[in-house]
């Protein structure tokens, strides 16, 4: 794989990435848990209303740069915002989902880890995300 900076990707791609990291994050927490129903559970975590909480708690968390990258994603241009979230929470949600894709890039798998676990601060069966990502991986 070439190893490109991660900050010289386009957002939309780091989005598409993220998205796959918050999903694998979201099923490992679920596994771990023991769940019954992931599938089901899945869906308080996945949705862009719950992404967008999971901003809110997040921003004041993330460095200079790390929060660069999430207004990169927020301020992606939006034209297929799903019926269950309004602009705002859609643009969050692809805000993390994009975070989330560099983190993944630059190998950072712990930093990946921590914000999850601030995300969902109750949920104490956060992901290992000790895989995570990019060269290291």
């Amino acid at each position: 794989m070439q190893d490109t900076d991660p900050s010289l990707i386009s957002a939309a791609r780091l989005a598409y990435l993220g998205d796959c990291v918050w999903e694998l994050s979201v099923r490992e927490m679920l596994v771990r848990r023991g769940t019954r129903q992931p599938s089901v559970d899945a869906l308080a975590y996945v949705t862009a209303a719950a992404q967008s909480e999971a901003a809110e708690r997040l921003l004041p968390l993330l460095s200079e740069e790390e929060a660069d990258e999430f207004r990169r994603g927020r301020n992606i241009g939006h034209t297929n915002i799903p019926k269950s979230a309004s602009l705002a929470e859609y643009r969050r949600a692809t805000g993390v989902e994009t975070l989330f894709g560099w983190l993944w890039l630059r190998g950072d798998g712990d930093r990946i880890r921590a914000l999850f676990e601030a995300a969902f601060p109750g949920d104490r069966s956060a992901p290992a995300a000790e895989n995570g990502g990019g060269a290291d991986a």
